[in-house]
């Protein structure tokens, strides 16, 4: 089926906010990671998100030009047609845009939403990420209130963030100098992003926890999950069980699956996936290689093998391995088997 539409996205966010699990937020900058995705979300019967960061637009506009709002656009637009071969919903987003690039990549990406829609076709994108946690939180809602009301205009969803999360995602990054505390989103802090946004329209909320980018292995990323319930709680006791924000969880490269399972149930409905992925799809093609080593070279005057230096074979590969760590994904969100689909 196509693209999900504004009202089908919402959906799928009431339905995971309602069952109890989240919607893996793949992370892909090619046709091939594109096609693991969808293959992934078809095989487990799970709705999902694809999304793409600005360094991917950057690299599917190609080596000459890093246009970065084209080669999203261009992502954006082979998703949409290939998702027609599949009976699961896929939303689509961008990630972690920062202040300074949002006029020269959300800006024209919004644009191209409404050109379609004034052409009577679906959205391209459901769902933008403005990631201005860097700035103090009285400027990071002033932009959010900006970009929000613009959204709403489109029927397109926002992400916000606050809080700082460790490590570095596509120069969206904390740094040793950063205080621990901004690592954790405090309640007043959350009430205060609802108190703004709310009126505006939806959105979604990637709250702080302690989270990291990057990978790590388990144990290493000290999370504290319980910081999503107090903030939850207390914009809750304000305003009534409507005010749940819908969560999103970034930097969850090592986190246990406990921690993972107890998130869904302080309202997170999302969970970016990146760094767990890329390894997926590029350690099978590093076994091609070292298996195939004397057909992908030609060693010592042969002429190699041109079945293995066929850049379908190991890209195949990729694409299967990166396509099974994301089965393992909505596993762990608990969204297998619950696509909604021809629902709504």
């Amino acid at each position: 089926m196509p693209v999900a539409t504004p009202k089908q996205f919402a959906a799928m966010l009431d339905a995971a906010q309602e069952g109890g699990y989240a919607y893996p937020a793949i992370n892909c900058s090619s046709l091939v990671t594109i096609n693991a995705a969808l293959k992934a979300f078809a095989d487990q019967k799970s709705d999902g998100i694809i999304q793409f960061s600005t360094g991917a637009g950057q690299f599917a506009s190609g080596l000459n030009h890093k246009n970065t709002v084209l080669g999203t656009i261009a992502l954006a637009e082979l998703t949409h047609r290939l998702a027609e071969q599949y009976d699961v919903l896929i939303a689509l987003n961008t990630d972690h845009c920062r202040p300074h690039v949002a006029p020269d990549f959300l800006d024209p990406l919004i644009a191209a939403t409404a050109e379609r829609r004034a052409r009577g076709e679906n959205n391209l994108f459901q769902n933008h990420m403005l990631d201005a946690s860097e700035l103090p939180l009285a400027e990071n809602i002033e932009l959010s209130e900006k970009y929000l009301a613009l959204c709403a205009e489109n029927e397109i969803i926002l992400e916000v963030e606050a809080g700082v999360v460790g490590g570095e995602e596509e120069g969206a990054a904390g740094t040793e100098d950063t205080p621990a505390e901004d690592l954790y989103t405090s309640p007043e802090d959350m009430m205060a992003v609802y108190d703004a946004l709310n009126p505006l329209g939806r959105f979604t909320f990637a709250a702080t926890f302690g989270n990291v980018h990057g990978h790590y292995k388990p144990g290493a990323v000290k999370l504290r999950p319980e910081i999503l319930k107090q903030g939850q709680d207390a914009v809750i006791a304000k305003h009534g069980a409507a005010a749940e924000f819908d969560l999103v969880f970034h930097g969850g490269s090592g986190s246990t699956l406990e921690e993972i399972r107890e998130t869904l149930g302080y309202g997170v409905v999302k969970m970016n996936v990146d760094t767990d992925t890329q390894y997926a799809f590029t350690r099978p093609i590093a076994e091609h290689m070292f298996k195939n080593y004397d057909g992908v070279l030609k060693v010592d005057g042969e002429i190699g093998n041109k079945k293995a230096y066929d850049p379908r074979a190991y890209l195949k590969a990729g694409e299967i391995g990166m396509a099974a760590r994301i089965g393992v994904a909505c596993e762990d969100l608990l969204s297998s088997g619950k696509s909604i689909g021809g629902q709504v």
